[in-house]
């Protein structure tokens, strides 16, 4: 484990009851510089997926890249088309869950019909190949009287269904940055406040 304490500056307390004013100004500065560097992290583990094909012809980054790329050229406004790029940012760490995750990092900075369609895009996504595994090809229907039925099924099939072509024009994690950063720059403060309170 790296040792920051030179570096940085460091509460008082040894347990959370013993905190001071003073301990959770410390904390409180180091945890918005610590908050503010969470696109340059999101980026680094998005590069996590290059490379990783999985089976299919395009790697994971570029599936993401690519659905991202579809509903941008579709008109998207720029949280959705995010929310396209990361919806599977979490099948390296959480791969049984991918969508969860992605639906947890975004949460602060997203919409609940955005937030939702990332949660349960997988069982949407399934209609195309659980008769194939083993499951029911349906299973998304458990979700027919979600107000975000209809936008999770329009996002799988336009944006994330076919974006498994290596032949499709493809933009660069690079480009999408500039995106990522407005959509995840909100307000910061108010953001974590409203999280916390729910």
């Amino acid at each position: 484990m790296t040792d920051h304490s030179e570096t940085q500056e460091l509460s008082q307390f040894t347990r959370m009851d013993e905190g001071t004013a003073e301990d959770w100004e410390i904390i409180g500065r180091e945890y918005m510089k610590m908050a503010s560097g969470v696109v340059d992290r999101v980026i680094q583990h998005m590069k996590l997926l290059d490379g990783d094909f999985g089976g299919f012809q395009v790697d994971r980054l570029t599936h993401s890249l690519q659905t991202a790329t579809r509903a941008h050229r579709d008109g998207k406004d720029e949280e959705y088309v995010v929310c396209a790029l990361l919806h599977d940012i979490g099948d390296t760490l959480g791969t049984y869950a991918h969508g969860a995750v992605a639906a947890a990092i975004l949460k602060p900075f997203i919409s609940e019909a955005n937030r939702w369609m990332l949660e349960n895009h997988t069982d949407f996504q399934g209609y195309y190949y659980y008769e194939f595994v083993g499951l029911d090809k349906n299973r998304r229907d458990k979700f027919i009287d979600s107000p975000y039925y209809e936008q999770t099924k329009e996002f799988i099939d336009k944006y994330d269904m076919p974006a498994f072509d290596p032949k499709y024009p493809t933009m660069t994690l690079e480009e999408f940055e500039p995106m990522m950063r407005r959509v995840m720059r909100k307000t910061l403060k108010s953001k974590i406040a409203k999280y916390a309170a729910e």
